[in-house]
């Protein structure tokens, strides 16, 4: 099996935050709560921040950055692919139409925790792969994501 380089996994980052933006806009365009709709959208705007700091730090690697793991390649690789591939949104068309879905603003708050929670997870890993010159960044998204999920449990409460 192929080891992800860092490239991919930036690539693969980039993609977590479009599907959020795709869902945090859904949710704005579809709440009849005009507060609620402002949280949303500014939601998505911190998610488009988060893609251009991914997207810098990919322009900035080599296409040979490889990710050599602690443990063994594949069996670190096969792990990499599964947190990407149990997370709440695979796709910016599966976000959109889970925003549709949800049953009122709680339903919608707890998908969006659950997706804050994947990224963390997985940014929190990747941090360990990308160049120590880019970590500092990485440890800045993961406190937004963190105070992401502290703000909309907060939020939930209210709607539950």
């Amino acid at each position: 099996m192929a080891v992800f380089t860092v490239g991919e996994l930036l690539d693969i980052a980039v993609g977590i935050e479009r599907n959020g933006v795709s869902y945090y806009e859904s949710l704005a365009e579809l709440s009849g709560d005009p507060d609620l709709g402002v949280i949303y959208t500014g939601l998505a705007n911190m998610e488009r921040h988060h893609i251009e700091v991914f997207s810098r730090m990919r322009d900035g690697m080599s296409g040979s950055d490889a990710v050599v793991p602690v443990d063994s390649e594949e069996e670190y690789a096969t792990y990499l692919k599964a947190l990407i591939d149990s997370s709440v949104f695979t796709s910016d068309q599966v976000a959109r139409e889970m925003a549709r879905k949800a049953a009122g603003p709680a339903e919608a708050l707890q998908l969006a925790i659950g997706a804050e929670k994947d990224s963390i997870l997985f940014y929190s890993e990747m941090r360990e792969l990308v160049p120590q010159r880019e970590r500092s960044e990485v440890d800045r998204i993961v406190r937004e994501e963190r105070k992401h999920v502290r703000e909309l449990s907060d939020l939930k409460q209210r709607y539950a």
